[in-house]
């Protein structure tokens, strides 16, 4: 059973590397994912516990190095962010665009909770490169 949902850390992942210029809005992200996985079938439960769920992901993608602050020299306003190198690894493993983005998600659900937590996840992405790689 998935512990993370991937597909909200996917949008903010996809919103920190786009929000220049504009403040980082984790709660109206979570609502417009909410509403596009509605209309494709897929009800969320509780929306205001995903809305916390996207506050909750954006200090831990934080505090783990996923993200970190824009610098104004790149639209950095004090309240948005720019992705690091890991927070790009992340992004590419969950891109759902990508056909087979299934099986890194499956790799991160297997550690469960310490999936992004950095040694943790350098370790599996470098595992799922590695078997990507070979297939």
């Amino acid at each position: 059973m998935a512990v993370y949902q991937w597909d909200l850390i996917e949008r903010l992942l996809h919103e920190a590397q786009n929000s220049a210029g504009k403040p980082f809005a984790p709660r109206q992200y979570a609502e417009e994912l909410a509403g596009e996985l509605d209309r494709a079938g897929e009800h969320i439960d509780n929306l205001d516990h995903f809305r916390a769920e996207s506050t909750r992901y954006e200090a831990q993608l934080l505090e783990n190095g996923f993200i970190e602050p824009r610098p104004e020299i790149d639209g950095g306003n004090g309240e948005n962010f720019v992705l690091t190198p890991r927070g790009a690894q992340l992004l590419s493993m969950l891109d759902s665009s990508i056909p087979g983005s299934e099986h890194p998600r499956e790799v991160l659900d297997g550690a469960g909770e310490a999936a992004l937590t950095p040694e943790v996840f350098d370790e599996l992405a470098a595992k799922a490169n590695l078997e990507t790689e070979q297939i």
